[in-house]
C-alpha cells in the first residue's frame, strides 16, 4: 500500500518535462472548456423547447412557416348518416415540402425521392429544389410509414407540414349521395360540394337522411338484378312518405369516392337526380289520378281498347292486343296504353299541364345536391293532342327518379306535396293545407296500385307479408335515328308498402335489361325490376320497422282497401 500512495504522489507532483505534453495538456483543457459551455448551451435550448412543447398543448411548432400552413389547413365535419354511422371523415396526414436553403445535395436528394414515390412528376420535382420558397410543396398527404421512409433518406432540408384527407370508409356505397372532394378538401360532388360551407364553417356532424343498412340492401339487389339482366345501369330509391327524407338512393355504376380520378363519366353521372328519362307506364299514376280528380272519369267508365289509335302518323299500341272495353280500373291494372290515351283525350292538354306543374314534374326538383337534371317536356305552345296522349302513358316527357318518386308518393299521401331532402328531420313535418289530390282520388289510386301487385302487371313484387301496392313502367329507348328502338327499354317500377297507409316508396329502374329465357323472353319491368323491389322491400321493411303482417289481417285489409274500385272491376 505505501509503495501505490508513494507512487501516485509522485505521478501527481511530476512536472511536465516536454513541449510536446504540454501542448496535449492546453488542448484537453479547451475541450473541457468547450464541452462544459455546450452543456451549457443544450441545456438551454432543452428548456426552450419545453416550454414552447408547454403553451402549445405538446404540438411543436419547428417553424413560423408551418404554424402559417397549418392554421390554413381546411377543417371540415363528418358526414353521418341517420343512425350516426360514419360516411364522410377527416384523418390527419402529413405533407411534404423542401426548404432549398438547407438542402446540401439536390441533385440527390432529387434522386431519392423519385426513387422513393416514382409517381412524383420530374419537372414539378425540380421546380420544387429550384424554388427560392421557404417551404417548396413535394407530395401531399403521407401516410405514416412514409414518413418513416423519407426520414431514413437523411436529407437535409425536408420538412413535414400538418394536413388532413377526407377519407369515405363506406366506400362507393353512398359515393353519389355523399360525393367526393379534391386534395384540399373543397367538395366536387354531392353532399360534399353542396354543403361545402356547412361542412367547412361548422365543425358538428352532418347527419343525412341515410339508412346504411337500408343502403347496403339497395345496392346489393340492384347490383345482382343488373348482372343477372345484362343491363346498362340501374337505379334505385326509397323514401319517406311522410317526410320526405330520403332513406336509400343508388346509382349504378359507381366508383370510390377517394380515387375519383380513376372514374369514368358513366360511373360519376348520377342517374337518380341528373339523368332523365322516359319513364313509361309508371306515368298513369298520374294520369289516372287527374282523370277521377276533375269528375269527367269515374272509376267504372268504359273506353274501347280492342284497336290500336292512328294519329298524325303515328300508333298507339298495348303489348299485348285486348279483345274488350276496359274499365278505368282495367286500363291501370293491366297497363292498357290506348286506354291511358283516351283517357288524356278526354280531359285535354292544358289540364294535364297543370296537373304535372303542381306535381312537381315540370321544372328541376329541389334536392341537397348540384348534379340535378331539367325535365325534358313540349314547350307550352306546342303541347299537341298527341304529346297530350303520349305523356299520359310515360312517353314524350322525361324527368328524374327523384321526381317520379316525389310525385307518386303526393299522389297516395292523400295529395299532399312530398319535398324530397337528404337531409335527417328532427322536427314534426305538417302537411299543406292545398292537396293537389282528394283522398278519395288518393283511396282510388292505392287501391289500383294493391290490385297491380296482387293480380296485375306488378304481380312479382308481391312480398309475402306485407301490402305493396305500385305500377310498371315501360319505356321504349330512343335510337340514334331519334325513333324508338323495337328491343332496347328501360324498365322500372314504383310502389309503396304498406299501401294502405303508405310509410315508404320504392322506385328501381334498369337501364335496358336483356331478355332471358328465365323471363320466357320478356324483359319488361314487370319481369326484370319487381322481383328486386319485393326483395328490397322484405328486407329493408323490418329495418324500418314495418313487420310483416298475419295471413288473416293482410286479407282483411286488402277487402278493405280494394272496396273503393271494386264495383268497376266486375267485368273481369
Amino acid at each position: 500500500m505505501s509503495i501505490v500512495k508513494t507512487s501516485f504522489s509522485q505521478i501527481k507532483k511530476r512536472k511536465i518535462a516536454t513541449p510536446k505534453e504540454r501542448a496535449v495538456s492546453i488542448a484537453k483543457d479547451r475541450i473541457t472548456i468547450i464541452l462544459v459551455c455546450f452543456a451549457f448551451v443544450w441545456a438551454g435550448i432543452t428548456a426552450g423547447l419545453s416550454y414552447v412543447s408547454w403553451i402549445s398543448d405538446g404540438a411543436f411548432k419547428p417553424v413560423n412557416r408551418s404554424k402559417s400552413y397549418s392554421e390554413n389547413i381546411i377543417k371540415r365535419s363528418d358526414i353521418l348518416d341517420r343512425n350516426g354511422s360514419l360516411l364522410a371523415t377527416a384523418i390527419p396526414t402529413a405533407s411534404l415540402c423542401v426548404n432549398t436553403k438547407h438542402v446540401l445535395d439536390a441533385e440527390e436528394a432529387r434522386q431519392k425521392l423519385k426513387a422513393l414515390f416514382p409517381e412524383l412528376d420530374n419537372q414539378r420535382l425540380r421546380r420544387a429544389f429550384e424554388s427560392s420558397s421557404s417551404c417548396a410543396m413535394i407530395k401531399r398527404h403521407l401516410s405514416p410509414e412514409q414518413q418513416v421512409r423519407v426520414n431514413s433518406l437523411g436529407i437535409v432540408g425536408l420538412e413535414f407540414l400538418p394536413d388532413e384527407r377526407r377519407v369515405y370508409p363506406v366506400s362507393n356505397l353512398a359515393v353519389h349521395v355523399v360525393g367526393y372532394s379534391d386534395i384540399d378538401n373543397n367538395g366536387l360532388a354531392g353532399i360534399e360540394r353542396f354543403m361545402n360551407d356547412r361542412l367547412q364553417q361548422d365543425l358538428s356532424p352532418l347527419e343525412l337522411s341515410l339508412d346504411l343498412r337500408v343502403q347496403t340492401i339497395m345496392h346489393r339487389e340492384l347490383s345482382e338484378a343488373m348482372k343477372e339482366f345484362n343491363a346498362e345501369a340501374a337505379v334505385g330509391l326509397i323514401m319517406d312518405i311522410a317526410t320526405g327524407e330520403v332513406i336509400s338512393m343508388v346509382s349504378l355504376p359507381d366508383f370510390d369516392p377517394s380515387k375519383p380520378a380513376r372514374a369514368s363519366d358513366e360511373q360519376k353521372f348520377n342517374r337518380v337526380t341528373l339523368g332523365v328519362y322516359e319513364m313509361g307506364s309508371s306515368f298513369k299514376i298520374f294520369n289516372t289520378a287527374l282523370a277521377l280528380e276533375t269528375g269527367e272519369i269515374k272509376i267504372g267508365d268504359v273506353f274501347e281498347t280492342a284497336e290500336p289509335i292512328h294519329i298524325g302518323g303515328f300508333s298507339i299500341k298495348d303489348m299485348e292486343k285486348h279483345k274488350h272495353s276496359m274499365s278505368v280500373s282495367e286500363i291501370f291494372i293491366v297497363s292498357s296504353n290506348i286506354g291511358s290515351a283516351k283517357m288524356a283525350r278526354k280531359f285535354g292538354a292544358k289540364k294535364q299541364r297543370a296537373f304535372l306543374e303542381r306535381l312537381g314534374l315540370t321544372e328541376k326538383i329541389s334536392i341537397e345536391l348540384m348534379e340535378v337534371g331539367t325535365p325534358l317536356l313540349p314547350p307550352k305552345g306546342k303541347w299537341s293532342d298527341i304529346s297530350t296522349m303520349t305523356i299520359s302513358f310515360g312517353h314524350g316527357i322525361a324527368v328524374n327518379a327523384l321526381q317520379l318518386a316525389a310525385a307518386a308518393a303526393t299522389i297516395i299521401n292523400d295529395g299532399h306535396f312530398v319535398n324530397p331532402t337528404l337531409i335527417k328531420k328532427t322536427g314534426e313535418t305538417v302537411k299543406d293545407t292545398d292537396a293537389v289530390v282528394s283522398p278519395a282520388t288518393s283511396n282510388a289510386v292505392r287501391a289500383l296500385m294493391r290490385l297491380v301487385v296482387k293480380s296485375g302487371t306488378g304481380r312479382r313484387a308481391n312480398a309475402d307479408g306485407y301490402m305493396v301496392g305500385g305500377k310498371t313502367g315501360t319505356a321504349d329507348i330512343v335510337a340514334k335515328d331519334k325513333k324508338y328502338s323495337t328491343d332496347a327499354r328501360r324498365a322500372s317500377f314504383v310502389a309503396a308498402f304498406p299501401i294502405d297507409k303508405p310509410r315508404y316508396l320504392v322506385f328501381a329502374f334498369l337501364d335496358n335489361p336483356k331478355r332471358s329465357a328465365k323471363t320466357f323472353g320478356y324483359a319488361t319491368a314487370g319481369w326484370t325490376v319487381a322481383p328486386a323491389v319485393r326483395n328490397i322491400i322484405s328486407q329493408a321493411a323490418p329495418m324500418l320497422g314495418v313487420l310483416p303482417i298475419p295471413e288473416e289481417e293482410l286479407k282483411a285489409r286488402d277487402d278493405k282497401i280494394i272496396a273503393p274500385v271494386k264495383h268497376s272491376l266486375s267485368s273481369e
